[in-house]
């Protein structure tokens, strides 16, 4: 599937159609749902009229209708920018299986298929790529002919420019650039829309400057769901947390789930250790080769793969609606990265159960969460001084089509643009503002994850707090571990 070849050219007289079709209509004409879900109508109305939407929505509401009803509304092609292969495919497998004219352009792709997508671009409505895909010098020469009308640009998984961006995706960084770039080549304006089930307060107003975006529309939903029931078990010793797991799955034999840890080797261990234990699972990481992820992927959809044990990525926008449990054997560095990990379990609205293991809080018995998050936060420190030296060197302009590509320019103009001191003229050349002086590296905040994970108080009420939701004082979920023990 990874031209997007099947299906297009039957597509052409429904496009042709759409345009004097409702939303209504087309929601019934090509998904078979008699109605939008409450608030999908109101999303759907916004972009299909040009504006511009901010959309933070849990996990499972329903988020990709919101811009694939406005693509067959507008005319011509809206670009979806996400961040995985597997996703990328997923997608648009699905759209292409209900007759729209979608593709997708990926490295994986042969060159032949690449170049197919790229002559049919005026016929697509819905193109998915990863943002370097879309800022590669074939695809934005052609975005850039007169023939191309776009419709409008999506960012799904709007999460990852803010967690990605400043370290191994900078190309995130440059994609409020685009829109601008093609006004001033002469076309028309279009709306932009970014989409996430989680984004505190503050990263709202980031999100919203770096991609540019005009009196947004937010739409928000408050992040709580009722059918997942949330426990953190706290362990003393690496074989307490062994044992915690292995009495966990023993009681979710049969169902499908996820296995979370933050690391690569993490992942490799854990999964030998089950598998020792006759479990049936895999690891899945950036460090796996792409067959074997579509392979992982493709058999915990289907279920002959009951569980992964997984980095962060694996899950991410997959419509598989059975999670019933989700374990997170480390707990994650933030908890918007919780929040978006337990969310992939109970989408069909059914109850699902998510269990994190953490060290005691002292960590002297078991230091090994202290010791990731401490050891991350020296990462950060030393990304940051190289930054800051890199950045001393920079040309005050430069053209990236021109410069030599490294990680370290890269992490340079990310640290220039989170001070304010970066301008980009396109999204390829930039000028800096000024020089700037060394500013210490930011620090972790750890202290919302403690407080998740280590005080007496609901958990979901601590997570509803972390992301600014107005529950009241006394609210509490009922169902998790906390509730169950003081209730």
């Amino acid at each position: 599937m990874a031209s997007g070849n099947a299906g297009d050219t039957a597509c052409l007289p429904a496009m042709v159609q759409a345009a004097s079709l409702t939303a209504q209509q087309l929601l019934q004409q090509h998904w078979g749902y008699p109605a939008f879900r409450p608030g999908q109508a109101e999303i759907v109305e916004a972009i299909a009229q040009g504006r511009d939407c901010l959309i933070i929505w849990p996990t499972g509401g329903g988020k990709s209708l919101c811009f694939q009803v406005p693509a067959l509304l507008r005319s011509g092609l809206t670009i979806v920018v996400t961040p995985l292969i597997a996703l990328i495919e997923n997608q648009v497998a699905d759209l292409q299986a209900r007759g729209i004219a979608a593709a997708c352009l990926h490295s994986q792709m042969a060159p032949r298929d690449r170049k197919a997508v790229l002559q049919k671009l005026p016929q697509l409505k819905l193109l998915y790529l990863a943002p370097e895909t879309l800022l590669s010098t074939p695809l934005w020469s052609r975005l850039t002919e007169p023939t191309i009308a776009i419709a409008g640009l999506i960012l799904d998984e709007a999460h990852c420019l803010l967690q990605w961006g400043e370290s191994f995706r900078p190309t995130y960084l440059r994609l409020g650039a685009i829109r601008p770039a093609l006004v001033r080549l002469g076309k028309p304006s279009f709306p932009i829309a970014a989409f996430t089930a989680t984004a505190y307060p503050q990263e709202v107003a980031r999100l919203s400057q770096i991609l540019q975006l005009q009196q947004p529309q937010r739409h928000q939903r408050d992040p709580y769901r009722s059918n997942l029931v949330l426990a953190v078990k706290t362990v003393w010793t690496p074989r307490q947390r062994q044992n915690q797991l292995l009495d966990f799955l023993a009681k979710h034999q049969g169902q499908s789930g996820l296995i979370y840890l933050r690391s690569r080797r993490d992942c490799e261990t854990w999964a030998d250790r089950l598998r020792n234990r006759g479990y049936r699972c895999a690891a899945y990481h950036a460090g796996v080769s792409d067959r074997e992820r579509r392979q992982i992927e493709q058999a915990w959809q289907t279920g002959s793969l009951p569980f992964a044990v997984c980095s962060s990525a694996f899950g991410m926008g997959i419509d598989k609606r059975d999670v019933r449990w989700v374990a997170h054997v480390h707990p994650p560095l933030l908890l918007s990265e919780y929040l978006q990990e337990v969310g992939r379990g109970g989408r069909d609205q059914q109850r699902a159960q998510g269990l994190t293991l953490v060290s005691e809080p002292s960590g002297w018995l078991d230091p090994s969460d202290r010791d990731r998050w401490q050891g991350f936060q020296q990462a950060t420190q030393q990304q940051w001084e190289a930054a800051q030296r890199q950045a001393q060197q920079l040309p005050a302009s430069g053209d990236l089509r021109s410069l030599a590509s490294s990680n370290e320019l890269d992490l340079a103009l990310a640290y220039l643009q989170r001070l304010g001191q970066l301008q980009w003229l396109d999204p390829f050349r930039y000028r800096r503002r000024a020089i700037p002086t060394p500013r210490p590296a930011p620090r972790l905040d750890l202290q919302p994850l403690r407080q998740f994970l280590y005080s007496r108080d609901c958990r979901w009420r601590s997570l509803l707090q972390s992301f600014g939701s107005n529950h009241p004082t006394t609210w509490r979920c009922g169902h998790c571990d906390r509730c169950q023990t003081t209730g």
